[in-house]
């Protein structure tokens, strides 16, 4: 289990590749595994600025241009999802439904976050037997 827990990083560099390869640009080739590491990684903070320090980058403008003023062609990643996407759920018929509305909220300043504790607190949660 601590190998599995060790190598993180590398099971998501390989996850990412097919996505990383269409990137284009070498900067955001290599700024993208360091972003989507940032975000699913330790750390409470999830703004640019945190995740740089806690990623040790060098520099912060780095991150940030990379998330706020990078200008790039979005379809041929959004293909490689669609790609992934079906390999992963397979079959004509198949549909993949993301729900991110029963992530918890952190703080009492983030949108919806009213919201998603009075759903917690009025209703239990519903067992939904096609989720995992």
């Amino acid at each position: 289990m601590v190998g599995r827990t060790l190598d993180w990083n590398d099971e998501l560099g390989r996850w990412l590749k097919p996505f990383v390869d269409r990137l284009g640009h070498r900067a955001r080739r290599r700024m993208c595994p360091l972003y989507v590491s940032g975000l699913i990684g330790p750390g409470d903070r999830k703004s640019v600025q945190p995740m740089a320090k806690r990623l040790v980058l060098g520099e912060y403008d780095q991150l940030h241009h990379f998330i706020a003023a990078g200008v790039w062609e979005a379809s041929p990643v959004e293909t490689e999802l669609l790609v992934q996407a079906d390999r992963l759920v397979g079959g004509r018929d198949a549909v993949l439904v993301i729900d991110d509305t029963a992530l918890p909220k952190k703080g009492t300043h983030s949108v919806g976050w009213l919201r998603n504790m009075l759903r917690r607190w009025v209703r239990p949660p519903i067992a939904r037997p096609w989720c995992r």
